[in-house]
């Protein structure tokens, strides 16, 4: 089986190694803050000191990390990827990063020799840890297939996008909409209850009507019992939008709703609620009605 190195290892990167070592992937993980690898090293994993040392002597490395900053030093720091990336391996980045660093990334992948898959994914913890993710991959179709076996593992369904860049463009447009409706959630649940329209009721007619989604079907229930334990934060998903927001500026696309929706997260991240889970956008909104959304007046 394919030897795996496995970089980033937050809410979602820690369940999708654990997934490999759980099919037999022999498994080295490797973390900025060390301790994560702790958990996955009782798993089975080896735990590496750098991504230098996490990448060299692997067929496939996995690279899941918060944002471009975080993944320029992965790749080329002083003791980055490329510096032990030997030819004919492959690397598969399932971060959310700008498309323009993700063809800058497979670029310097090539120039080794190497290939590149830009691959993120929809799907927030839960489904990282039942193995049950959606990918959406760039690049080309033969490297996909010879890695189908790992997303297999990981996911439920790969989606071929197009040529290196296109997975990251998908999962900028797709967050887009996730935010979107959220706050159309969010916003729906302020309205009916600054009405008396009991929550439970409005959710029932939400999943059952034609406002019905993703984002009711996920975060109704975590909206109406106040449970913002992070599943996808709030601060990554500002941070999406914003990548989101850059490129379609770049490109000259009209975005009326992905601004309006990135302000509203920025007023949630600016009141403190960017470590919670992305649903605590409408804290914002019970603010603004003088209620929570599960009935009780706010302190």
């Amino acid at each position: 089986m394919k030897k795996i190195g496995f970089i980033g290892l937050g809410t979602m990167g820690a369940p999708m190694a654990s997934i490999l070592l759980k099919e037999g992937y022999e498994v080295t993980v490797y973390n900025r803050t060390a301790s994560k690898c702790e958990p996955l090293v009782a798993e089975g994993a080896a735990s590496a000191a750098t991504p230098r040392e996490a990448a060299a002597g692997r067929d496939v490395v996995i690279t899941m990390v918060s944002n471009d900053d975080s993944i320029r030093e992965v790749f080329y720091g002083e003791n980055g990827i490329l510096q032990s990336l030997e030819s004919g391996m492959t690397v598969i980045d399932s971060s959310t990063i700008s498309p323009a660093l993700v063809k800058e990334l497979a670029a310097s992948v090539h120039e080794k020799g190497g290939y590149f898959l830009d691959a993120p994914v929809t799907g927030s913890k839960p489904a990282a840890e039942d193995g049950t993710l959606v990918f959406m991959v760039g690049g080309e179709a033969s490297v996909l297939e010879n890695a189908a076996d790992l997303f297999d593992a990981m996911g439920k369904k790969v989606i071929h996008m197009g040529p290196n860049g296109s997975g990251s463009v998908a999962k900028l447009a797709h967050n887009t909409m996730v935010g979107i409706n959220n706050l159309a959630l969010a916003e729906g649940f302020a309205i009916a209850t600054k009405s008396g329209i009991p929550a439970d009721s409005f959710l029932e007619l939400v999943q059952l009507g034609s406002a019905g989604s993703k984002a009711a079907e996920l975060k109704g229930r975590k909206i109406i019992e106040a449970d913002f334990s992070n599943q996808f934060s709030l601060a990554l998903m500002l941070k999406d939008l914003k990548l989101a927001a850059s490129m379609t500026d770049s490109a000259g696309i009209p975005t009326p709703l992905l601004n309006l929706t990135k302000n509203l997260f920025q007023a949630g991240q600016t009141q403190g609620y960017g470590e919670e889970d992305l649903s605590a956008v409408v804290k914002c909104y019970e603010a603004w009605i003088g209620q929570t959304i599960g009935g009780k007046p706010l302190q």
